[in-house]
């Protein structure tokens, strides 16, 4: 039976999630990221702020310059994060086969699923109750393989529906730019190109070996993807391989005081999500951003897993002093990543003897921060952060967090 793969993709999602609760931001130039005056990047924009050059990615700033008009809003990912759990639950109705693709796009296989009539209905369809229900638009590519879908949907955004038919592959691929395949980057785009090669169909009509000894086994990949030829899956996610949080100053700072706070704030968020999924954590990295974009990596892994905020705070605690000895340069960005992570067994803390009671402690404030929120109740460390960051509501919330992983 010919396979039959749906790629779907929510448009523009941050900014349309918020078109959809302030129906007056609809046809207007939107930028979801944070204050324009702000250190930061976009993390989403509307298709009208998208005619003036702005893209997700770009420094906030930039973008300001560019499109000085535009609306720019905070963003809540909690409110993103319900978004596309009820946009995934609708694709889960249609078919079983569903393997998300982050937050707002999800392959689909449908093979066999006749109930809704043909595949273009079933996509209909599909589309229909996504705005209905959530009042979101997507956009729908349908073929016999992942990378045609996932190449036919951006074809018809925003809002539209591609069907590439069985057979037809190549022709659809061959007059696009080979940057529009997946795995073709910036590099590999320019050694294309010194080779008169800038077209799918070009790329496609090269010589298979000539392929394989100048880019390797990543560049047969390429090749079978010009072609047309993709035989991966569509597979359901599995567990979680990490959990991180990181965030950008909105000055380039060495100031102790801040840095540790931040990073007890970045130490028990993680915590939270470790815990909230039953995961613990063998490895620790930190991540460090320097102002001239110079960015380090510092791990530390041990036989005990963890996921308690104070024995993770410790060991990022001392890679920042370690690092911050070794170069005394104006800190950009923080981050904290919880890897190789295990079933929550037994609790092996660092600090075996205080175990319990941070467990006990731990799993306490969860509960507090999960019925009045995260900002509810706090640490000594993280305290600072609110005379930096306060809010009209008493609160605070970090320049990035809201947006990141």
């Amino acid at each position: 039976m010919t396979r039959c793969i749906f790629h779907i993709d929510l448009d523009a999602f941050f900014v349309s999630v918020e078109q959809a609760l302030v129906p007056e931001l609809l046809s207007k130039p939107v930028i979801v990221g944070g204050r324009p005056d702000r250190r930061g990047v976009v993390a989403s924009a509307s298709y009208e702020a998208r005619a003036f050059g702005v893209r997700a990615g770009m420094p906030l700033a930039k973008a300001y310059r560019l499109c000085p008009r535009a609306i720019f809003l905070q963003g809540s990912f909690p409110r993103y994060r319900n978004a596309s759990a009820r946009f995934m639950r609708i694709l889960a109705d249609f078919s079983p086969c569903l393997e998300p693709m982050g937050l707002d796009e999800a392959y689909l296989d449908v093979t066999g699923c006749e109930l809704y009539g043909s595949a273009r209905q079933l996509a209909l369809n599909i589309k229909e109750r996504v705005k209905r229900e959530l009042n979101l638009v997507v956009s729908v590519g349908i073929a016999g393989c992942k990378v045609v879908a996932k190449i036919a949907s951006d074809s018809g955004k925003p809002g539209g529906l591609v069907e590439v038919a069985p057979g037809q592959e190549k022709g659809f691929l061959a007059p696009l730019p080979v940057a529009r395949l997946p795995g073709v980057g910036r590099k590999t785009e320019q050694a294309l190109r010194v080779m008169g090669i800038t077209g799918i169909g070009q790329l496609a009509a090269l010589p298979p070996g000539l392929v394989k000894s100048r880019f390797g086994a990543a560049g047969m990949m390429i090749h079978h993807y010009a072609n047309g030829v993709d035989n991966r899956r569509v597979e359901p996610p599995g567990e979680a391989k990490s959990i991180s949080r990181e965030t950008t100053f909105a000055q380039d700072t060495l100031d102790r005081r801040l840095l540790q706070a931040t990073l007890r704030y970045l130490c028990e968020r993680v915590g939270a999500e470790l815990r909230q999924h039953s995961k613990q954590a063998r490895s620790i990295t930190l991540k460090l951003r320097y102002a001239d974009f110079e960015t380090i990596t510092r791990r530390l892994s041990s036989k005990e897993a963890t996921n308690a905020d104070e024995v993770i705070f410790a060991i990022v605690a001392r890679l920042l002093d370690q690092a911050l000895a070794r170069k005394q340069k104006l800190v950009r960005l923080l981050g904290v990543e919880a890897l190789n992570l295990v079933g929550d067994g037994k609790q092996l803390y660092l600090l075996d003897s205080m175990s319990q009671r941070m467990e006990h402690l731990d799993k306490a404030v969860d509960r507090i921060r999960k019925k009045y929120g995260f900002t509810s109740i706090q640490t000594g460390r993280t305290l600072a952060l609110k005379d930096i960051f306060a809010s009209d509501k008493g609160d605070y919330m970090l320049e990035t967090p809201s947006l990141s992983r």
